[in-house]
């Protein structure tokens, strides 16, 4: 959503598509990646435990980490390629509030 919204900002200030992609790309890539590496290194301990409960959170662990690099991956490569062929040709109005 964060992307969409930046794209979508930049092609209502008059950008064509593919360069609001893609400076909405290279712009949020940061931000994008320190909440999913936070998140996955958030749950590395959980990954690697061995104490009591460990049977719980080494599965959950795992799903977790690998959902935040699928995730992460589709934001940064899929989404912008998908908007590129979805996205509306009449470029939206700024909304004022």
């Amino acid at each position: 959503m964060l992307l969409v919204t930046f794209i979508r900002q930049l092609r209502a200030e008059g950008m064509a598509l593919l360069q609001a992609i893609e400076n909405a790309g290279v712009t949020r890539l940061r931000a994008v990646l320190m909440t999913a590496l936070v998140a996955g290194f958030g749950f590395i301990p959980m990954a690697f435990s061995d104490g009591v409960g460990a049977e719980v959170q080494r599965p959950l662990a795992s799903v977790v980490i690998g959902g935040v690099i699928s995730s992460s991956a589709l934001t940064l490569f899929i989404l912008p390629v998908i908007y590129s062929f979805f996205a509306p040709k009449k470029v939206p109005a700024l909304e004022t509030k």
